[in-house]
C-alpha cells in the first residue's frame, strides 16, 4: 500500500488572526484584484474614487493627480477633507481609523454621501496597506493636519503642520507602492491613467481632473460640461453618424439614470456602462436594461411605421446594436457589485428603471424625428439581412467541415499534442517564412498557419463578407472556436495564438489587420490571455566566434558595446523578413520557449482600443492622416 504523508497539525495555535491591514498584504487579490499592472493602477483609482465621491456630493470640483519622479503618486482634492478629530467610539483620530481600519468610512449611514463609488470602507485603507509609505494631509477647520504610514502602520500621531487658507478644505494623499507586493518591472502608465480620468470627467460633469507626470513632463486636464453626451461625440468623432446624440435622464426611486445614444455607419458596437462613475467593464443590470429597451423601442417603432412587414421577424439585439455607440451611467445610493474591483453591477431593480427611462425618452425621440428614425431602422434591416447571410455562410462552413471529417485547413501544419494548454499556433506571414517556421518548430506542440498576402480589413466589412474570405476562414477553422455570436472558447485548439510577422511596414500592417479581426470578432480570446505577438530579431551580429541577436536599435548598440566592436567591423545582418532566417535561427531567436520573447495582447481599456482601431482601420481618412503626421517622428523601424 502506498505511504501517505501524515496531515499537518491543526490545533488552537494554528488558527491565525490577521490584525489591522495584514489581511490586505497577505491577499491583495481580494482587495485590488492582484499584484499585476492592472492592480497597481487600481491603487490610484481607489484614492481618486474617494475624491469623485466628494464631487458627487457637490463639495468638490477640482482633483489633481501627480506621478512623481520616484513613481510615488499624489491625489489632491478640494473636498471637505477627511475628519481628523477623535472618533467617539474608537477614541483615536478619525483620519487614522479611515486609513488603517478595514470597513471604516462615511458611506455606510447614508448621511454623508447620497451616492458614492467607494462603498465598503476598504479602498484607501487597502492602498495604505499595499504602499511602502503613505502620507495624508487634510485641510480642515483652518489647519493642515498630517499623518504618515509605513506599510499600513502609523509612524506617529496625527499632527498639525500649518495653517490653511481661509475657507480652504480638502485631502492630499501621497503614496509609494510597495515593491515587496508589486514585484517585477511594473510602473504607472500615463495613458492608462489618463483614459480612466477622461471617463470619470465625462460621467462627472463640470469637475476638473488634472493629471501630471513629472517623469516625462506630460500633463492633461479633463473638464466636460456636456457629460456623457460629450463622451458619445468623442467616441464617434471619426465615424459617420446617422443622427444627433439622444440623451435621456431620469430619477426613479432615488436612483439617477443617464443614457446617451447615437447610431453610426460603423459595423461594431461601442457601448460602455458606469455605476457611480465607476466603469463596470463586465456590464451588469444597467447595461442589460439599456440594450433591451433600445431593441424594444426600435421594433415597436418599425411595426407602427410599417417599416417591418408582417411576415418579417422582429429585429434581434445583434441587429439593433450594429453601429450603436451608447453610454449608460447610473447613480445609486446602494449599488451591489460582483466584487471589490466593481466590474459588474448586480442590482436587479436597476434593469427595470433603465428600461423605463430609455423606453420613454428614445421612443418619444423617434416619434419626433421620423427621418432619423427611418435611417436607424434601415441600418437594422441591412444588419439583419447581413446577419442572416452570415448565418447561412457559417452553416455552410460547418456542413462542409462535417463532410470533410475535420475542419482544419490544408495549409495548416498541425502539432501532435492535443491538450490546448500545451499547444501553440503561429500565424505566419507568407509561404517562405511559413516554410522556415515549419522546419524550425517543435512539431510536438507548435502548429504553423501561413497566410498568403494580407487578410481582409474586418473594420470595414460585415460578417457575411468576412466569412467569404479564404484566409479568414482558414484562421477561424484552425483556432476552432467559431466566430461572433457562435464563439465558444471551450473549443479552442491552441492555448497560445501567436502572430509572427516581419519587422517591416508590410509586417506591421498584417499584424494590425489580424489584431483588428481578433478585437472585433474574437475579443474573448484576448481577454482570456490567449493572443500573443512574437518578437523576431532585427539584427544578427557576428564577431569572431560569437553570434548574438538584437531585437531593437538600442539592443544592437548594447550588443556591439558588450562585444567591444564597432558596427563597421562586426558581421552585421539586418533581417528584412522571417524568410531570411534559416529554421535553426528562427527557432533559437523567436520560437524556443526558453529564449524567445512574446508580447501578451491585452485590452487595457475597451474605449481606447475601439477608438484606435476605428481611427487606424476605419473609412475616415483625415483622422488617420493627422495621426501619422503627429507620430511620424516616433516611428522606430521603417523600411524605405
Amino acid at each position: 500500500m502506498a505511504q501517505t504523508t501524515p496531515p499537518a497539525s491543526y490545533g488552537e495555535s494554528d488558527i491565525q488572526v490577521l490584525e489591522g491591514l495584514e489581511a490586505v498584504r497577505r491577499r491583495p487579490g481580494m482587495y485590488v484584484g492582484g499584484t499585476d499592472l492592472k492592480a497597481l493602477h487600481h491603487l490610484v483609482y481607489e484614492v481618486v474614487d474617494n475624491s469623485i465621491d466628494e464631487a458627487l456630493a457637490g463639495v468638490c470640483d477640482n482633483i489633481q493627480v501627480t506621478i512623481h519622479a520616484d513613481s510615488s503618486v499624489t491625489v489632491e482634492d478640494n473636498g471637505r477633507g477627511i475628519p481628523v478629530g477623535i472618533h467617539p467610539d474608537k477614541k483615536r483620530s478619525t483620519l487614522e481609523i479611515v486609513m488603517t481600519v478595514l470597513h471604516a468610512g462615511g458611506k455606510f449611514g447614508g448621511n454623508s454621501y447620497k451616492v458614492s463609488g467607494g462603498l465598503h470602507g476598504v479602498g484607501v485603507s487597502a492602498v495604505n496597506a499595499l504602499s511602502e509609505w503613505c502620507e495624508v494631509e487634510v485641510r480642515r477647520d483652518g489647519k493642515v493636519h498630517m499623518q504618515r504610514y509605513e506599510r499600513g502602520k502609523p509612524t506617529g500621531e496625527v499632527r498639525v503642520i500649518g495653517e490653511s487658507e481661509a475657507g480652504a478644505t480638502g485631502t492630499k494623499t501621497t503614496f509609494r507602492f510597495d515593491t515587496q507586493i508589486f514585484t517585477g518591472n511594473v510602473d504607472f502608465r500615463f495613458d492608462t491613467l489618463a483614459q480612466r480620468f477622461r471617463e470619470m470627467a465625462f460621467v462627472t460633469r463640470k469637475v476638473r481632473i488634472s493629471l501630471m507626470d513629472e517623469r516625462s513632463n506630460r500633463e492633461l486636464n479633463f473638464f466636460f460640461e456636456g457629460g456623457i453626451t460629450s463622451f458619445v461625440r468623442y467616441l464617434n468623432r471619426n465615424r459617420g453618424v446617422l443622427h444627433p446624440v439622444v440623451y435621456a435622464s431620469k430619477d426613479i426611486e432615488n436612483i439617477g439614470v443617464e443614457v446617451a445614444i447615437q447610431f453610426t455607419d460603423a459595423y461594431a458596437e461601442s457601448v460602455y456602462s458606469f455605476a457611480n462613475t465607476i466603469n463596470t467593464v463586465d456590464g451588469g443590470t444597467h447595461l442589460t436594461g439599456m440594450r433591451t429597451a433600445i431593441t424594444r423601442v426600435i421594433n415597436d417603432y418599425a411595426r407602427r411605421a410599417s417599416l417591418l412587414k408582417e411576415a418579417d421577424p422582429n429585429f434581434t439585439g445583434d441587429d439593433t446594436r450594429e453601429g450603436l455607440t451608447a453610454i449608460v451611467s447610473i447613480k445609486h445610493p446602494d449599488p451591489q457589485f460582483e466584487s471589490q474591483t466593481k466590474v459588474k453591477l448586480m442590482n436587479a431593480e436597476v434593469q427595470t428603471y433603465v428600461q423605463q427611462a430609455v423606453g420613454e425618452s428614445f421612443s418619444t425621440w423617434m416619434e419626433e424625428h421620423p427621418s432619423e428614425a427611418k435611417a436607424i431602422i434601415q441600418k437594422c434591416l441591412t444588419s439583419a439581412r447581413a446577419r442572416d447571410a452570415a448565418r447561412k455562410a457559417r452553416d455552410l462552413v460547418i456542413r462542409k467541415s462535417a463532410l470533410e471529417s475535420m475542419t482544419l485547413p490544408g495549409k495548416l501544419a498541425d502539432c501532435s499534442e492535443r491538450d490546448p494548454n500545451k499547444t501553440e499556433l503561429y500565424i505566419v506571414e507568407g509561404d517562405s517564412a511559413g516554410g522556415s517556421a515549419k522546419q524550425g518548430r517543435d512539431r510536438h506542440f507548435q502548429a504553423i498557419l501561413p497566410l498568403r498576402g494580407k487578410i481582409l480589413n474586418t473594420e470595414r466589412a460585415r460578417l457575411d463578407k468576412i466569412l467569404g474570405n479564404n484566409e479568414v476562414k482558414a484562421l477561424i477553422s484552425a483556432i476552432g472556436c467559431g466566430i461572433g455570436e457562435s464563439f465558444d472558447l471551450t473549443s479552442l485548439r491552441y492555448g497560445r495564438i501567436i502572430i509572427m510577422t516581419d519587422a517591416d511596414v508590410d509586417g506591421s500592417h498584417i499584424r494590425t489587420l489580424l489584431l483588428t479581426f481578433f478585437f472585433r470578432y474574437m475579443p474573448t480570446l484576448i481577454e482570456a490571455g490567449h493572443l500573443f505577438i512574437a518578437q523576431p530579431p532585427l539584427y544578427r551580429i557576428a564577431h569572431r566566434n560569437q553570434v548574438r541577436y538584437a531585437y531593437t536599435e538600442a539592443d544592437k548598440d548594447q550588443v556591439l558595446k558588450s562585444l567591444g566592436v564597432s558596427a563597421e567591423k562586426a558581421g552585421l545582418q539586418r533581417y528584412k523578413g522571417l524568410g531570411e532566417m534559416n529554421p535553426t535561427q528562427l527557432w533559437d531567436t523567436t520560437m524556443d520557449p526558453e529564449k524567445r520573447t512574446l508580447l501578451l495582447v491585452s485590452i487595457e481599456d475597451a474605449a481606447v482600443a475601439d477608438r484606435t482601431f476605428d481611427m487606424l482601420m476605419g473609412a475616415a481618412v483625415p483622422p488617420r492622416t493627422r495621426f501619422i503626421q503627429t507620430h511620424a517622428r516616433e516611428v522606430r523601424n521603417l523600411d524605405v
